[in-house]
């Protein structure tokens, strides 16, 4: 048997279960076994994504003693549509040059 954690966070809350499975058990495994998925209602089991210790697994990762499992929720923006988004707004500020997207030149 192996010892390992099962975490998933909302924006106000963390879980953090602590779990005995056998070894070979799997990342997708782990979550199921733990109980997790009956009580948040809105982690999907048919499209997890999981990660172990901040580093994104497949479902089938076999776990080692100590690993964290971690349900990633889905993100709520796309990181380039918003990056594009404020550098658009900085341009139009005056915050940003129009051609090169640095910083105007203070003169």
């Amino acid at each position: 048997m192996i010892n390992v954690e099962v975490v998933f966070a909302l924006p106000t809350t963390a879980t953090c279960l602590s779990i005995d499975v056998i070894e070979g058990t799997t990342a997708e495994q782990a979550v199921i076994q733990s109980g997790i998925i009956e009580k948040y209602p809105e982690i999907e089991a048919t499209s997890l994504t999981l990660g172990v210790w901040n580093r994104t697994v497949k479902l089938n990762q076999e776990l080692k003693n100590g690993d964290r499992v971690e349900i990633y929720r889905p993100l709520i923006a796309d990181p380039k549509d918003a990056r594009r988004k404020r550098a658009e707004k900085a341009k139009e500020e005056g915050r940003a040059n129009k051609v090169t997207g640095g910083r105007p030149l203070e003169r």
